[in-house]
């Protein structure tokens, strides 16, 4: 059997080997390693322009956004907070095209972190542009914190992790208002949105956490199968 084609977008930035810096396109390890695992193909999709687009959708069988600098505050209509990381507005136009056609697509898509803030984005919803002021504390954004999240059993996440995961995810970006079609799915104990699923469609997924990075391939596992 074949393995089914799965794209993962990536970062398009200056790097350094040897002696050279240039501009590369880079992808943390992580993502491909995962998608072999569960018996997909890996593909680095660059993200130079929103003219490919609709060939990257229509070649591939499935479809990772991967994490990466928060969504800027401009693609939902709000100023961009000062404290947040600087936007990468190159890389935002081209995943949010890529989301929009994925998900008219029907093209099973899991989003991770950035990615599942890219699929809110893409279908009309708003981030909370700097988390710690909204709560009230800075619990989500410590680096190397654990904490459980809950997910809906009758999901399809929850079907693929269970009901209760232990996550390291920190983010100072979340969701304030549900994108057209998506439902969250899974939370944290303060009701911050930790994961969602787009309605009606074969398999569309995100979640806050890095699952690449865990050893629980599940979600990788179910992206892929829906993509055979």
């Amino acid at each position: 059997m074949s393995r089914p084609l799965i794209g993962i977008t990536a970062y398009f930035e200056a790097a350094r080997w040897g002696d050279w810096v240039r501009e590369a396109v880079l992808s943390p390890p992580a993502y491909a390693k995962a998608v072999e695992k569960a018996g997909g193909a890996p593909v680095v999709l660059p993200p130079l322009n929103t003219h490919a687009v609709d060939d990257y959708v229509r070649g591939l069988q499935g479809l990772v956004l991967a994490g990466g600098v928060e969504v800027g505050a401009a693609a939902y209509g709000e100023e961009q907070d000062e404290r947040a990381a600087e936007a990468q507005a190159h890389r935002d136009r081209f995943e949010l095209a890529l989301a929009r056609a994925a998900v008219q697509a029907d093209l099973p898509v899991l989003a991770i972190a950035r990615g599942m803030h890219v699929l809110n984005v893409a279908q009309g919803g708003t981030l909370i542009p700097w988390l710690p002021e909204s709560l009230g504390h800075d619990r989500h954004g410590e680096p190397g914190a654990e904490h459980v999240i809950q997910v809906s059993v009758s999901s399809r996440l929850g079907k693929a992790v269970g009901d209760r995961v232990e996550v390291v995810a920190p983010h100072t970006q979340s969701v304030r208002r549900l994108g057209s079609g998506l439902l969250a799915v899974a939370w944290a104990d303060d009701q911050i949105v930790e994961g969602v699923e787009m309605q009606g469609h074969r398999f569309a997924v995100g979640v806050q956490w890095h699952p690449e990075r865990g050893a629980d391939a599940g979600l990788f596992d179910a992206l892929v199968e829906a993509a055979r």
